[in-house]
C-alpha cells in the first residue's frame, strides 16, 4: 500500500483514539481496506482505498494480528519518519575493520541441502558458493566489552553448532576471540552442499556410503574455509568508520496459506506478515572509500525449486555480487532475518533469483549514496544458550505406528524407537543460542539460531525500537524452525512436518517465543530498554 496514504490514517486513528491498543489500530486499517489486485501483477501488491468514518469510532475488537504496519512505518527511511543517518551526522570515530572471503564451491558432485525431492548429487555450478568475514575491533584483554568481533557468513542452508563451536574454538586458541564474540550466519540457500549433521531426515532413506563420505569431506573443508576467513580477516584490520541505514525491499511474500485460522499449503498469502526492512551497514576507509557492506533481509533462499539440482548461492549470493561490482575491492555480507515463514515471489528460475538480488542491491546502493548514522567501533556482545520446551513427545505406541510409514516420518520413527530400546529418552528440549552485539547505545544486533518465523523480529523491534535494532536467523545454529505462538496456533510445516526433517520428536512448546524474547531483552543493555519491554 502507499506509505504516505497508511501513514496518515495511521496518525488520524491514533488521534481520534489515543488509548487504543496497538492491536486496534491493526485491525481497524485491515478491515477499511478495499484490495484490489493490479492489472499486471500479484494479487499481494493491492490498490489501497480506505473508508475512515467508520474507522475513527471507538473501537471494541481485539486482534493477534501482529505488528507490521506500524513497525514498518516506524522503520521506514526520511520518507515518513526520520531515518537513523541524517545530513550533518559526525563522523564515527575510526576502528579497526578487516573483511576476507573464501571460496567454498564444491568441485566434485555433492548432494545439496534444502529439498528432499532431490534423489541424486548435484550437476554442475550455476554460482560459486563463498565464506565471508568481517573482523571489527582490536585489543585481547579480559573486558568482555572490547576485543575484536568477527562475524562469518557461509552460503549454505544451514551451519550446525558442531561447526561454529569447532570453529570458535580454533578462533579461541588462535586469536583469542571469545565465544561471544564470534558470530556464524547461514545465507540458507537451498542450493548448497549438505553437511555432515543437521536435517539428518529429509531425504527419507539414509545416503549411500560413498555420497556420505563427500559430505563429511565437504563439511571439514568448510570449517576449514570458515577458520581461514576469520583469521584473514582480522590480519586485514584497517582504520575504518562505520556507520548504518534501513531501506526496504518487497520480493519476500509471506507463503503460509491459512484457510479458517489453519495452515493449508504453501503459496502466497497477501495478508500475511513480512518484514520489508533492509538493513545495511556500511565500512569506509579514512577516505570515504567503501571497503564492506553488511546487508540483512528475511526472506528464504528458496527461488529454486528442489527440480534445480545446480549448485548456487541463490539471490543472496548474486546480491553481494552485485554490491562488490559497484564498489571494486569492498567485501559484501549477506545474513537472513526472521523470514521463516516468506519465500521470494516470483520464483520460477536463476532469471527470478538474479532479479530479486538487483532490487536488493539497487536499495543498499541507494542507501549507501545517502548520509548514514554513524556508529561506535566499541561493540558490547552477549550469548547464551537456553534450552527451549517441546510439546508432549509420543508414546511408543504411537512411534510404531509411524515407523511402518515410508520416507522421513517412517525413518524418523525407527530411529526413535532405535534409541528407546538402547534405554535412551525422548528428548524434551532444543539447545538454543541467542546473542547479541551492541553498537554503543544506537545499534543492537540480535542473532537467533534456527528457522525463526517473521513474529520474532515484528515483536523485538515493537518492544525495543524499530530503529534501534536489527534481528538476524540462521545464526550459529540451525537446530529447527522456531515457529512463534501465533504460528504454532496456525499448525503446518513450520511447526510440525519440518521438525521431522530436523529430528525433533515433537513441535515447540508455546512458552517458547517468551523464553527466547526475554533472553533477548535480558542480553540487551539497560539503554535497549524499549518502552514496550515486557
Amino acid at each position: 500500500m502507499a506509505t504516505p496514504h497508511v501513514a496518515g490514517r495511521v496518525a488520524l486513528l491514533m488521534a481520534s483514539q489515543p488509548e487504543a491498543p496497538l492491536s486496534d489500530i491493526i485491525q481497524v486499517l485491515k478491515e477499511t481496506a478495499l484490495h484490489r489486485s493490479r492489472t499486471k501483477g500479484s494479487p499481494r501488491y493491492p490498490h489501497p482505498k480506505r473508508e475512515l468514518p467508520n474507522a475513527l469510532k471507538p473501537t471494541d475488537k481485539g486482534t493477534t494480528t501482529m505488528r507490521c504496519a506500524i513497525v514498518f512505518l516506524l522503520s521506514l527511511p526520511a520518507l515518513v519518519f526520520p531515518c537513523p543517518g541524517v545530513a550533518n551526522q559526525p563522523d564515527s570515530a575510526p576502528v579497526a575493520v578487516g573483511t576476507a572471503v573464501v571460496d567454498v564451491t564444491p568441485s566434485y558432485p555433492i548432494r545439496l541441502m534444502g529439498y528432499g525431492s532431490r534423489k541424486t548429487e548435484s550437476e554442475g555450478v550455476a554460482s560459486p558458493l563463498k565464506v565471508r568475514a568481517i573482523a571489527i575491533g582490536e585489543g585481547t584483554d579480559d573486558n568482555p566489552d572490547t576485543g575484536p568481533a568477527v562475524l562469518i557468513t557461509v552460503d549454505n542452508c544451514g551451519v550446525g553448532a558442531f561447526m561454529t563451536n569447532e570453529v570458535a574454538r580454533r578462533l579461541g586458541a588462535k586469536a583469542g576471540i571469545r565465544r561471544e564474540r564470534l558470530v556464524t550466519c547461514a545465507t540458507h540457500t537451498h542450493c548448497a552442499p549438505a553437511l555432515a549433521r543437521g536435517l539428518d531426515f529429509i531425504f527419507g532413506v539414509s545416503v549411500p556410503a560413498d555420497q556420505k563420505a563427500r559430505i563429511e569431506r565437504y563439511t571439514k573443508e568448510l570449517i576449514d574455509a570458515m577458520e581461514q576467513a576469520a583469521l584473514r580477516a582480522l590480519a586485514a584490520r584497517a582504520p575504518g568508520r562505520l556507520c548504518w541505514g534501513q531501506g526496504s525491499v518487497g520480493f519476500a511474500a509471506n507463503r503460509r496459506v491459512l484457510k479458517k485460522g489453519k495452515w493449508v499449503g504453501f503459496g502466497v498469502n497477501p495478508n500475511g506478515p513480512t518484514d520489508p526492512n533492509l538493513p545495511v551497514l556500511r565500512v569506509t576507509d579514512p577516505e570515504g572509500k567503501v571497503r564492506a557492506v553488511l546487508m540483512n533481509y528475511a526472506c528464504h533462499c528458496t527461488t529454486l525449486g528442489g527440480e534445480f539440482n545446480q549448485v548456487c548461492a541463490e539471490w543472496a549470493g548474486y546480491a553481494c555480487d552485485d554490491i562488490e561490482r559497484q564498489y571494486p575491492g569492498a567485501t559484501a555480507l549477506m545474513i537472513i532475518g526472521c523470514g521463516a515463514d516468506a519465500n521470494p515471489e516470483l520464483r520460477r528460475n536463476l532469471d527470478d533469483a538474479k532479479s530479486h538480488a538487483a532490487a536488493l542491491a539497487r536499495e543498499a546502493y541507494r542507501l549507501l549514496s545517502t548520509s548514514l548514522a554513524p556508529l561506535p567501533g566499541r561493540i558490547t556482545a552477549r550469548f547464551q544458550q537456553i534450552d527451549l520446551p517441546m510439546a508432549p513427545r509420543p508414546d511408543r505406541q504411537t512411534l510404531v505406528k509411524q515407523a511402518k510409514l515410508t520416507g522421513a516420518e517412517g525413518m524418523f520413527a525407527r530411529a526413535l524407537i532405535e534409541g528407546l530400546d538402547r534405554g535412551e529418552s525422548l528428548p524434551s528440549s532444543i539447545p538454543y543460542p541467542v546473542q547479541t552485539w551492541c553498537f554503543g547505545d544506537d545499534l543492537a544486533l540480535v542473532f537467533l539460531g534456527g528457522e525463526v518465523v517473521v513474529d520474532y523480529a515484528l515483536r523485538l523491534k515493537w518492544e525495543i525500537n524499530a530503529n534501534r535494532v536489527w534481528v538476524t536467523a540462521c545464526s550459529n545454529d540451525v537446530p529447527c524452525y522456531i515457529a512463534s505462538k501465533r504460528v504454532l496456533s496456525e499448525g503446518g510445516y513450520e511447526t510440525d512436518q519440518s521438525m521431522v526433517f530436523y529430528g525433533r520428536p515433537a513441535r515447540l512448546a508455546t512458552e517458547a517465543e517468551d523464553l527466547i524474547v526475554r533472553t533477548v531483552h535480558q542480553l540487551l543493555p539497560p539503554a535497549f530498554d524499549g518502552p514496550r519491554k515486557p
